[in-house]
């Protein structure tokens, strides 16, 4: 029972570090629902895109089979360094984010949510790749149903503009150290720490 809740925590914050910034994509996407973008073109969209995302990452999953998983979990450096970056580095992405929601329908939210995917497969694919296949399973189950969640939270904050402008102010600050935690956690799960003598 116990593996159970650590899988289903792992996959709640792994979900929440990689997808913070799709809130705001997602309250961009719900904001301009009309005639030529309905609700359900964001959801989809957001399935797609987030499920060809999975399916790049899971790569990491299979390559475990032939590398120890010690030295695949020098992987969660990538975390480490995502977020370290995040720190150090505080450009104007809302911006770009919201020209690129300009266009409509289903292919394009899927588009906009696999563009925005780059850290989650840097993310997943070390966290894949250190789990076994019963972890991996509810981690994918857990992440399908945040999905659904964080599209429901993006509705709602596309309505709400005071909730949106301080997610919009504090995001950069708490998306950088869960990745930095995510990456010391899936080197520790590893044994990676171990292997380089720490």
């Amino acid at each position: 029972m116990t593996w159970l809740l650590k899988a289903i925590m792992t996959g709640v914050v792994s979900f929440a570090a990689t997808n913070i910034d799709d809130i705001f994509v997602l309250t961009l996407f719900f904001g301009q629902t009309g005639r030529r973008l309905r609700r359900w073109h964001i959801v989809a969209g957001q399935y797609f895109g987030f499920t060809a995302l999975v399916a790049i990452s899971l790569v990491g999953y299979f390559a475990r089979l032939v590398v120890s998983p010690a030295w695949v979990g020098l992987l969660g450096l990538l975390p480490v360094a995502i977020g370290v970056r995040g720190l150090l580095w505080r450009g104007e992405v809302e911006e770009e984010k919201a020209e690129a929601v300009g266009a409509a329908g289903v292919l394009s939210v899927a588009a906009v949510t696999f563009a925005n995917g780059g850290d989650n497969v840097g993310i997943y694919t070390p966290l894949f790749a250190a789990s076994d296949l019963a972890t991996l399973l509810v981690i994918l189950a857990v992440f399908f149903v945040m999905l659904a969640v964080w599209c429901v939270a993006g509705y709602f904050l596309g309505n709400h503009p005071a909730v949106r402008r301080t997610l919009d102010r504090y995001g950069h600050i708490i998306v950088p150290f869960l990745l930095i935690g995510l990456g010391v956690y899936i080197m520790l799960e590893s044994g990676t720490l171990k292997l380089l003598g720490l």
